[in-house]
């Protein structure tokens, strides 16, 4: 075969945003405060969920997860981006590039999952609010939570086989920040096919079944509000769903804008700005919008911190 001359890899030099200083510091310091806020944000929720009983709901149960895999998606990249920003080589080996591609693509599932369960809470809520107690038990909270890392992990595994499938002979630069998959199979010497499908299914069908289900929940939902008489009934029924509406607006219209623009299979420059926006933003927002437009949330700020 062509590839049997092949001298494997074993450590990919990352090409990053650019290669002028200033910029470079201007970068590492937007990047920081923004991980920063997410940090702090999302160990925020997470603590506050725990130490509030009136939050021991189903709904904080997924903002909860939700919490912790926007932080661990928003680790796997950012720290080592911002040292690679401050370091003239930009480098990762072999397995680290793995590592942070396949936790990249778990945790990236988990999270559109996540999003649906939570629609599907909000949905029962609003349209069977009767029901609600006994269809959103904690065993079923534990199920969709379980199935939603589930999901992640399944693609995980599918991008590991994917990767495990190419060979990287002629370049060793990566033209991005850091291991993500397109780039990767632009840069293999080696038969791309199988990574394409496995790549092309994947997208298909965790991305397009998790937001049926978030678009089916939200037709079902709005369809109950327009049916309720008074406008205060109206306005208490949307104000339940109107932070998660918000969370996954930006999580998908970031998504589609990373991997459904026309020149997403060439990494350009434009590429890295949607990822960030993809990777980095959403993660940030999130705890913001529920801490700013959730009164349950700020009620258990009031008491954690004895606010009058």
């Amino acid at each position: 075969m062509a590839q049997s001359n092949c001298t494997q890899v074993i450590e990919f030099s990352l090409a990053g945003f650019t290669e002028d200083p200033v910029t470079q510091v201007n970068l590492f310091l937007l990047f920081l405060l923004t991980y920063l806020v997410t940090m702090l944000g999302n160990l925020g929720i997470i603590i506050l969920i725990r130490a509030s009983p009136h939050l021991h709901s189903p709904m904080y149960y997924f903002l909860g997860n939700l919490a912790f895999v926007d932080l661990s998606f928003s680790t796997i990249i950012t720290p080592k981006m911002l040292v690679d920003l401050l370091l003239e080589k930009k480098s990762i080996g072999y397995a680290g590039c793995v590592a942070q591609l396949v936790l990249f693509q778990i945790f990236g599932v988990t999270d559109c999952f996540l999003l649906a369960s939570m629609a599907y809470d909000r949905y029962v809520a609003i349209c069977h609010p009767l029901l609600y107690p006994l269809v959103m038990s904690p065993k079923c909270c534990f199920q969709l939570v379980a199935g939603s890392y589930l999901m992640g992990l399944t693609n995980g595994v599918g991008q590991t086989i994917s990767m495990s499938t190419l060979s990287f002979c002629s370049s060793s630069t990566i033209d991005h920040f850091f291991c993500d998959i397109s780039p990767l199979i632009s840069l293999s010497s080696s038969d791309t096919t199988l990574s394409h499908i496995i790549l092309t299914t994947a997208a298909s069908l965790f991305g397009v079944s998790s937001i049926l289900v978030i678009l089916l929940s939200y037709a079902a939902i709005i369809t109950t509000i327009l049916n309720i008489n008074s406008a205060e009934g109206k306005r208490k029924a949307f104000s339940t769903c109107t932070s998660h509406l918000i969370t996954v607006s930006i999580f998908y219209a970031a998504s589609f804008f990373t991997y459904l623009n026309p020149s997403s299979d060439s990494s350009g420059g434009t590429d890295k700005w949607a990822v960030v926006l993809y990777s980095m933003v959403p993660p940030m927002l999130n705890p913001l919008i529920y801490s700013l437009r959730n009164k349950e949330v700020k009620e258990a700020l009031r008491r954690l911190f004895k606010i009058k």
